[in-house]
């Protein structure tokens, strides 16, 4: 039986319709080769400041990692968390998961003016710090993988967002990881192999104070090295520094899982993934098979990457990451 002419006129509009929408949603996605005409360059520009920075201090490799991680988990991989308080705005940076504690804004404006020199107002900073957190991980002994790139900048940030929990804080419970990670897209893998970035980096006293003097889930000699640096009750020795990972603190590597299955995990939400729970089984795959854990870490960091960003016409290209144009 023929179709009405109506009815065939109206499918066609609904299938152009859906092209349209369907093409301008699939355009403003996020490509790893979205430079590679406006600014081949970007990579070169990134590594060379990158592994300039991590060379001096590999500190800074784990640095940058974390404020990938913070920048994407309040409102979208956006660069809001590189903008500065002005007189007339109060930015992420004073956040209680942020302050006196992430780092590594300076790196990301030396990689900025880098940037600007070879391509001018093209490259994102919430872009340069996803490919940073990409080669931060590469150099100090990780997994490599295509950063998928084309996010602009927001022009504002939010104190308020930054503080409501969204970032786990290091008391976080195994079900508020699985919740806070599921809450922006990431899966219990995804949680398990992200937390594996504590492989490198270090945490502050006030972060782990509580676990070492009374938790029992803790190899006793661990926790008797940790409070030589660490007094009971604080404030004071808040700002000391302990490694993440005993072992190899400043190399990527599938250590940090080693060390839970020894209870040897720094933090509190770190242990939680080791301690009769669903995560048990993870924990033991990636410490005795390092191949899966990269895998599964480089495929996480892409997925975090996908965290609502801005495309297409919003946001901005900032000249400056630490404040909008």
């Amino acid at each position: 039986m023929a179709r009405p002419s109506s009815f065939s006129s109206s499918m066609a509009i609904f299938t152009l319709a859906f092209l349209v929408i369907f093409t301008s949603s699939s355009s403003a996605q996020l490509s790893t080769n979205f430079y590679s005409k406006s600014c081949p360059k970007v990579f070169t520009a990134v590594k060379s400041v990158v592994q300039s920075a991590v060379s001096k201090e590999r500190r800074m490799g784990a640095s940058l990692v974390r404020l990938f991680f913070h920048d994407c988990f309040v409102k979208g991989c956006d660069g809001s968390i590189l903008l500065e308080d002005t007189s007339s705005f109060t930015g992420e940076q004073t956040a209680g998961p942020n302050n006196n504690s992430v780092r590594g804004f300076n790196v990301v404006a030396k990689i900025k003016s880098q940037v600007e020199k070879v391509c001018p107002g093209i490259v994102s900073c919430a872009d340069i710090v996803a490919i940073a957190a990409r080669d931060s991980t590469v150099i100090l002994g990780g997994p490599n993988w295509n950063v998928k790139l084309g996010r602009r900048d927001s022009k504002t940030a939010s104190l308020s967002a930054a503080n409501s929990g969204i970032i786990p804080p290091p008391t976080s419970t195994l079900s508020n990881l699985i919740n806070r990670f599921k809450n922006k897209g990431l899966s219990v893998k995804d949680m398990v192999a992200l937390s594996g970035s504590h492989t490198i980096g270090q945490a502050r006293c006030s972060s782990f104070r509580a676990r070492i003097y009374n938790e029992t889930n803790i190899d006793s000699s661990f926790a008797a090295t940790r409070k030589k640096s660490c007094p009971f009750p604080g404030p004071s020795g808040n700002s000391k520094l302990a490694p993440l990972d005993v072992q190899t603190p400043t190399a990527f590597d599938n250590n940090y899982y080693k060390n839970l299955i020894n209870q040897k995990g720094l933090l509190h939400s770190d242990q939680v993934l080791f301690n009769g729970g669903s995560t048990d089984s993870l924990v033991r795959t990636y410490s005795s098979n390092s191949k899966t854990f990269n895998s599964d870490f480089a495929t996480a960091m892409i997925k975090m990457g996908d965290i609502d960003p801005l495309t297409g016409s919003h946001g901005e290209i900032r000249k400056i990451c630490s404040k909008p144009n």
